[in-house]
């Protein structure tokens, strides 16, 4: 019967092959589907899914203006979700000071006075993605700066975005001074006389934001465009979106003009939920280029700058277990809020402390409000306590997870934390065991948007500096097929749209992207030479490699 009515559809194709903008054959195509998990040839009809099985069957349902991807035995996977960045944020950065493979403070202060010279007086130098720990650890001062930039206020952030430096220019226009008091949830980095070093700590850092000139809409315009083919290039279609109204504003602009050729889910800020409640009961959640009605909180700030919260005391500093920038009362007011609204909340929790916490919040509403669907996400989920992964699958809390840090902080954490914390510290394979669900993405501008080296790390758990070759906490990695799935299905559950992309099937969008190399048979060390050849979003070709 299933021959039958397949064969009833292809020949409908062939009556209406003109309708047929785009194929691809010859190839290895991974569906994503269990069921039917390989095909060699797909064929599209505008922006859907019209055929995925063999070369005959595609090949006899193209016409003549149909583009044929002859795939020549390559690999195709459904587009990419990175289900957590910073998307203009991580536009501007294209164009900002670039500070993270600086390795000496005589190289950090050479390239802010590179920089600006290239931009007038007065100009606001923003960016960096700094990390102290690729010369060793020491935090840098205003004093390292000031020299180099009389003329220039700065405000260059670590590369986790809880920390930043300020020089002297930019504290004197933020009004920050010795007499400046602490702020709740964050620090103002001091000297032994009192006096502020220029660098501030999570909440704290709202005291030089509120002066830092706001980018034109032609500045954000262009940071929109340099993102959208920033992560095309990297095979991304989708991407979840942690941000602003202000950044919806814009988002909503290109979507207008028919500007956008990435897939946005756009979070706002948990506390704005009675606005967001309003937006959506008004004008519904968008389509699928633009949704909306996700929500964004935060429980702690981060390891590298010593604010995530922890259980016990940090292992380098044992006066010091971190911070929580809100307190768990407002978090639950908020979570329950936005889940009687019918809203999606997500929130940020990095340490175990952050994490209990998080997750008794979700228990909480779960308990006594009964939501029918609330597919809570804790994003990052990073430092676990060995007792809570299970409540993850228990609780049907999703974890948003980003492989590349694993890689990346696993150069330190140990000092920072121990080696018995750090085996549950970015527990991809105790959550998967436990059945829990991942939603890969990475963090951009804090790390690459590059979707093949978080697939890389996840499976290899390889440091960056090569003194991990079987990986930091082996036991923690999984497999290929498992990474992809978090960047796919998995990780368009997460935003409730896993019934219109996320696999290859007919009838679901036509976003994927063809590889140079099959991931899924490739030796595991060998993944990260794997490269994107074509990236299609909506049917249409939006990178193609020369």
């Amino acid at each position: 019967m299933a021959f039958i009515l397949f064969a009833l559809f292809a020949g409908w194709l062939m009556a209406d092959e003109a309708n047929i903008t785009l194929a691809v054959v010859n190839a290895r195509i991974w569906t994503g589907e269990s069921a039917e998990p390989w095909a060699e040839a797909m064929a599209v009809r505008g922006d859907t899914i019209a055929v995925v099985g063999g070369n005959s069957a595609v090949r006899a349902a193209c016409g003549p203006q149909t583009r044929v991807i002859d795939g020549a035995g390559r690999m195709i996977v459904p587009g990419f979700i990175d289900s957590h960045v910073h998307f203009l944020e991580g536009g501007m950065r294209l164009s900002g000071v670039q500070l993270r493979d600086a390795r000496s403070r005589e190289e950090f202060a050479r390239r802010i006075q590179a920089f600006a010279a290239t931009v007038p007086p007065g100009t606001w130098i923003l960016g960096g993605d700094w990390d102290h720990q690729q010369w060793g650890g020491e935090l840098p001062t205003r004093e390292w700066i000031d020299r180099v930039t009389p003329r220039h206020p700065v405000w260059a952030n670590r590369l986790d975005g809880h920390m930043a430096l300020a020089n002297s220019l930019a504290l004197q226009a933020a009004g920050v001074t010795r007499e400046t008091k602490d702020v709740s949830g964050g620090t103002i980095v001091r000297d032994a006389h009192g006096e502020p070093t220029g660098l501030l700590k999570d909440n704290a850092m709202a005291l030089v934001e509120r002066v830092v000139p706001p980018p034109s809409p032609e500045q954000q315009d262009r940071a929109l465009e340099a993102a959208m083919k920033h992560v095309a290039a990297r095979g991304v279609t989708s991407v979840h979106h942690m941000g602003s109204w202000e950044d919806l504003e814009v988002f909503e602009r290109a979507h207008r003009s028919g500007a956008l050729r990435t897939r946005i889910y756009a979070a706002v800020p948990l506390a704005t939920w009675p606005r967001l409640a309003e937006r959506v009961r008004q004008s519904g959640r968008g389509d699928h280029w633009l949704r909306i009605g996700g929500l964004k909180g935060f429980v702690d700030g981060s390891l590298g700058s010593h604010t995530a919260a922890f259980i016990e005391p940090y292992t380098d500093l044992s006066s010091d277990t971190g911070l929580l920038v809100e307190t768990e009362q407002n978090l639950y007011a908020n979570t329950a809020g936005a889940t009687r609204a019918g809203l999606h909340v997500m929130i940020h929790a990095i340490g175990d402390r952050a994490n209990r916490m998080l997750l008794d919040i979700y228990e909480r509403a779960r308990r006594e409000l009964d939501p029918a669907d609330p597919r809570f996400r804790i994003e990052h989920a990073q430092h676990l306590a060995p007792q809570d992964i299970p409540r993850f699958k228990a609780l049907g809390v999703i974890a948003s997870m980003q492989p590349y840090h694993a890689i990346d902080d696993g150069r330190w954490a140990e000092r920072l934390i121990g080696a018995r914390r750090a085996e549950t510290t970015y527990a991809f394979r105790s959550l998967l065991d436990s059945g829990a669900r991942l939603a890969f993405g990475s963090d951009w501008y804090v790390a690459p948007a590059t979707p093949l080296e978080g697939l890389y790390a996840a499976v290899n758990r390889r440091t960056l500096d090569g003194k991990n070759p079987a990986g930091w906490v082996p036991a923690q990695k999984i497999k290929a097929e498992e990474a992809l799935r978090a960047y796919t299905l998995d990780a368009a559950y997460a935003s409730f749209e896993e019934k219109t992309k996320g696999s290859l099937v007919v009838g679901k969008l036509a976003d994927f992207v063809l590889l140079d190399w099959n991931l899924i048979e490739v030796a595991p060390e060998q993944l990260g030479a794997a490269r994107v050849v074509v990236t299609v979003a909506g049917g249409k070709v939006v990178h193609e490699t020369q």
